[in-house]
């Protein structure tokens, strides 16, 4: 059984005759933040789509933590945590109810999670606000309640697509620096899709997604050496043939 928190191979996709995904293989390890990086339309959402099983892949192997994401489809997602690109709080309910509501889903009992529930929100420094409905919330504290929420039954492997689109760049560092001690202090794997470059540092491991394929896959510094340039922009442009800057 693979130890990989996530191993695909030779996925591919495609809607009626165009195809979205073209061969994408790429493995994370646990404890590993991994940058799935590219434009919008490169494939990223998609990917994940199939990774959550919202859509069944027609092509290739997906592992979670060598659970085949086709044979054995309920152990593999029980790994999972996932922060989706659209959110997905109940404005109307608390930030407390909103946890509830996710302890139900996943057949956890809310009553003995509810002091972990109200530690994981003072984590956030969300604490003293748990009754308070959540359209009341910051579109960064919504983030970060959301990103709570798919920590909350302790998975192994953390999905986040998009998560920080439209966030001032201080709600954007917030979000990064609570998922990086969450990767490094509990181990778990994420994979982190944006097109926004400067989310990815250089000790990351980054798969550069374009068209449908994966460019490269390495640790960013290493993608930086391949491609003789001074940065992840750099990097980028080069390998998407954009004129670098």
């Amino acid at each position: 059984m693979s130890a990989a928190a996530l191993a695909l191979k030779g996925v591919s996709f495609s809607y009626t005759k165009r195809q979205v995904l073209d061969d994408v293989s790429f493995t994370l390890e646990p404890g590993e933040f991994c940058v799935l990086l590219g434009i919008n339309g490169a494939g990223k959402t998609t990917l994940f789509s199939l990774i959550t099983r919202l859509f069944v892949s027609r092509g290739g192997a997906i592992d979670i933590y060598g659970y085949d994401l086709h044979s054995q489809t309920r152990k593999a997602l029980a790994q999972l945590g996932v922060v989706f690109q659209q959110p997905t709080l109940d404005l109307d309910l608390s930030l407390m109810q909103n946890l509830r509501y996710h302890c139900a889903l996943q057949g956890l009992d809310s009553g003995e999670l509810k002091a972990r529930m109200q530690t994981v929100l003072d984590e956030i420094e969300l604490g003293d606000r748990a009754d308070d409905k959540v359209r009341a919330l910051s579109g960064g504290q919504r983030r970060r309640v959301e990103l709570v929420r798919a920590l909350l039954h302790q998975p192994r492997l953390l999905l986040a697509d998009e998560p920080t689109v439209g966030l001032d760049i201080h709600s954007r560092q917030a979000i990064l620096q609570q998922v990086r001690k969450r990767c490094r202090e509990d181990g778990i794997g994420v994979l982190w899709a944006t097109h926004l470059v400067d989310e990815v540092e250089t000790e990351d491991r980054l798969v550069v997604l374009h068209d449908g394929k994966v460019l490269a896959h390495g640790s960013a510094r290493q993608i930086m050496q391949e491609t003789g340039t001074d940065s992840v922009k750099q990097a980028f442009n080069s390998l998407t043939r954009s004129d670098a800057s």
